[in-house]
């Protein structure tokens, strides 16, 4: 089965914003030239998954206008965006440094912002994973985020859904906009 990990349009804020699980809107003209060079890849039929996150619905509905036959898509909050808290709608450069250290001195559990840990990321995107697996012999889209993607890529890469630090973390993700495909 391959799945498409297909990332949002860049949103609508300046590029140094903390925007995680803020819903905030992508870029409306970018979001549409991303779903027409996107959409020839999927084979008919393919089921779409998106993130509840309005960015990511933006992508999925200008699909869904230059694809119908993949149908509407299917909302899955799993798919949305690490949550960072109190951190969200700052500045990434007033997120003071101590708040970073120690969130790399526990990758793993350390709730960056009070809200999410990357643990509690991977747990929720494994769980959409296992969901694909038994049920799906398809081709499936995720609409969703960047840290999502890395998640999923560090599941697949590992073979399974702990992290003890953050040198274990993929660096490497499409951009907004982009897109990659992996094998499960």
């Amino acid at each position: 089965m391959k799945l498409w990990l297909l990332r949002h349009a860049p949103v609508l804020l300046p590029a140094e914003l903390c925007y995680g699980a803020s819903d905030v809107p992508a870029d409306a003209a970018i979001t549409r030239e991303v779903a027409q060079a996107f959409a020839p890849l999927p084979p008919p039929g393919t089921p779409v998954w998106v993130s509840g996150l309005l960015r990511a619905q933006q992508m999925a509905g200008a699909l869904q206008t230059q694809r119908p036959d993949l149908g509407a898509a299917r909302i899955d909050p799993r798919l949305n965006e690490m949550d960072f808290g109190t951190w969200e709608l700052n500045r990434w450069d007033a997120v003071p440094q101590a708040a970073f250290d120690e969130w790399m001195a526990d990758f793993a559990h350390h709730r960056f912002g009070g809200a999410e840990s990357t643990q509690m990321l991977l747990y929720r995107v494994a769980a959409a994973l296992g969901d694909l697996r038994p049920a799906t012999s398809t081709d499936v889209v995720w609409v969703t985020h960047g840290g999502v993607i890395r998640a999923v890529r560090h599941i697949v890469a590992s073979g399974g859904v702990h992290i003890r630090e953050a040198s274990e973390w993929p660096v490497e993700g499409p951009k907004p906009g982009e897109w990659v495909t992996l094998e499960l």
